[in-house]
């Protein structure tokens, strides 16, 4: 024991003198050179680029797709009439992913919208009505094992515990659990063991032990009622929401959300028509004016030639500069941002064709010309009710509304009543033929019989003093209900301003289409005029010049006000919510798989009749189904057509 002391004192007097002995040599020490500057394997292998070994499938149509049309004569392409209704119907066709003309797609893939959104939101795993549901489902949970045990004793009474307690044990129980709408859970368990070992006191060299056991637990405060488990789901703790009406919600959401994304498809589409019809005519525009100011150096030239007043130098000059200012406009007009070949691609893209095919789309469905009057109070009403960023918001405030009905019922205690019955037994078998003079003879005969029974029942209470959580989750839901509804009133008034500015546009638009039309009737006298006055020596080149340059501007400002008029008529049903009626599109569930109908043929044959009187009614969270397709329907919105004068 001395010695042990001695070596400790020796120790501690040790360490300070190494310590002190090591200091100068802790100063100088550095990693060696070659071990800083060696290259890692990780620092070449742990952030390299590889490509994805994804299967992929590369549409023909667009690997086969020819060049891109540039200045090409569209004169020789050949044409291919479209419709409006036939180009919504065909991008609606090849719309898996809902395009728009920007075309973020590519650089933002996780934010494009596509017709499989709903489904996918309806099968989330976590927030999902079967996510939900799953809650309620029965749970099977079973155990079998099997156990060697030696352990030695340390003992000297040999006769009733021996030196070393030898033992075979096998362990099995199965458990079939339930939860209800109510809060309420039952289980059914059974529990067989098996025991052998080496006790001298044991009656039977081996036994087995078991009970059938059947259990029920009912919350009476936090976590009771239909309403609470509907809402916040079993089980969640304070402000978790996932119950089945919250995920139907979010269902309903999200189908609002498709709509909304097909609405702003097909509002995208209908641009992409009217602007390819607006550069077709445009271009014309400007080739009738380079066709015009050609002739007109021609004839300069003519005159020139004969020496005619006003043809000189200058004149030839300002035709040619005129000439090539027409040319410049049509190549633009042509194969610029905004041209024919531009516009003729935009819309491709937006009906899922490739970019080039060797044919030429043409818009053919006849614009609108006629004064469209509508009725404001009907169309206010329908905008600010029907419309489906509404939709969305009330489900948004239906959500919220919800949650503060969860977040009261869970500012209780927890109190739950609790009941256990059980039925024991033991038996030198597990099984086998009734034995009236032993019971003991297997197991299930003596749990069978029923001489041993247990039972249990109680309440258990707990809580968070004070249930400062719970209180907080309150206030919570109650200021997120207050911003929800502010965002609806905020958006019935921003939807009142949009419509009121769309049916300006509407009025705006016509009366500019009208004054464009008098005024390119006008510029085409001009030239008329200036032509003659010009060839008999009477006005300067520069009038006629000019007054050509008028009429092609006059005319491209009459079919720029004339598309401007139909997308003003499109914007307005887009504010008031009903594009997808104005273009004669339904929204509806598709079919389900064919053994879906079967089995709910089957199903069916169980279920009786609903008796209204034993249906006990709660709070509505729906008003039932709703068609989108129909909003602005009917003789609703009274239009007249006044022709647009000649």
């Amino acid at each position: 024991m001395r010695a042990f002391f001695n070596s400790r004192r020796f120790k501690w007097l040790t360490i300070p003198l190494v310590f002190s002995a090591g200091c100068t040599q802790l100063k100088n020490f550095s990693f060696q050179k070659s071990w800083e500057e060696s290259p890692s394997y990780f620092s070449t292998v742990s952030t390299r680029i590889e490509y994805p070994n994804v299967r992929s499938n590369l549409v023909p149509e667009v690997m086969s797709a020819p060049a891109p049309l540039a200045l090409d004569n569209p004169s020789e392409i050949p044409a291919r009439e479209l419709q409006l209704n036939e180009a919504i119907r065909m991008a609606l066709t090849h719309g898996e992913i809902l395009r728009s003309i920007g075309g973020s797609v590519v650089q933002g893939a996780a934010a494009s919208r596509s017709r499989f959104d709903p489904a996918i939101t309806e099968s989330n795993s976590t927030t999902g009505v079967e996510a939900a549901l799953s809650a309620f489902d029965a749970q099977v949970a079973g155990q079998l094992f099997w156990q060697k045990n030696n352990q030695p004793n340390n003992t000297t009474f040999l006769v009733f515990q021996p030196q070393a307690f030898e033992q075979d044990a096998t362990t099995f129980s199965y458990e079939l659990a339930k939860r209800t709408a109510t809060g309420a859970s039952f289980a059914a368990r059974h529990s067989v063991l098996y025991n052998s070992n080496n006790s001298p006191a044991r009656f039977f060299p081996s036994d087995f032990t078991g009970w059938f056991e059947a259990e029920y637990r009912q919350p009476l405060l936090r976590g009771a009622g239909v309403d609470f488990n509907r809402i916040a789901g079993p089980g969640n703790g304070i402000g978790q929401y996932n119950g089945v009406l919250i995920a139907r919600i979010n269902t309903d959401v999200a189908l609002a959300d498709f709509e909304q994304g097909i609405v702003s498809f097909v509002n995208d589409v209908e641009t992409a028509y009217w602007e390819l019809f607006f550069a077709y005519h445009n271009l014309e525009a400007q080739v009738a004016g380079r066709n015009s100011a050609l002739r007109t150096w021609q004839r300069i030239k003519e005159l020139q030639r004969v020496g005619m007043k006003g043809s000189d130098a200058a004149a030839v000059a300002q035709a040619r500069s005129q000439y090539y200012s027409f040319d410049s406009q049509v190549k633009d007009a042509l194969a610029g941002a905004n041209g024919l070949y531009a516009k003729e691609q935009q819309l491709r893209y937006l009906i899922g064709l490739p970019a080039s095919d060797g044919t030429l789309l043409k818009p053919i469905s006849d614009p609108m010309d006629g004064e469209v009057i509508v009725d404001w109070n009907s169309a206010l009403a329908d905008a600010v009710t029907k419309r489906v960023e509404v939709r969305r918001q009330k489900w948004n405030i239906k959500r919220r509304e919800l949650e503060l009905v969860a977040a009261k019922l869970n500012r209780r205690p927890t109190f739950d009543f609790l009941g256990k019955y059980r039925y024991r037994g033991l038996g030198d078998n597990l099984i086998g033929d009734r034995d009236p003079n032993n019971s003991f003879d297997n197991l299930y005969q003596n749990i069978f019989e029923g001489d041993y029974q247990e039972w249990q029942a109680g309440v258990e209470l707990s809580y968070p003093v004070g249930l400062r959580r719970a209180s907080a989750a309150i206030a919570n839901a109650r200021w997120n209900l207050c911003k929800e509804q502010a965002i609806l009133k905020e958006q019935e008034l921003r939807i009142s301003h949009d419509l009121a500015t769309s049916s300006r546009q509407i009025q705006r638009s016509f009366e500019l289409m009208k004054s464009n039309y008098n005024r390119q009737a006008s510029d085409l006298d001009q030239v008329q005029a200036l032509q003659l006055r010009y060839e008999e020596g009477l006005d300067n080149i520069s009038f006629l010049l000019q007054a050509q340059q008028q009429l092609a501007t006059s005319q491209s400002a009459y079919f720029r006000s004339l598309v401007d008029y139909q997308l003003a008529l499109r914007d307005f049903h887009r504010e008031k919510g009903s594009l997808l009626n104005y273009n004669q599109i339904g929204l509806s569930e598709g079919a389900w798989p064919a053994p879906a109908y079967q089995d709910a043929q089957e199903r069916g044959r169980f279920f009786a009749p609903r008796d209204p009187d034993l249906v006990e009614a709660r709070g509505k969270v729906s008003n039932g189904s709703f068609d989108p397709s129909q909003v602005g329907g009917g003789t609703t919105y009274p239009m007249e057509q006044v022709a647009v004068p000649q």
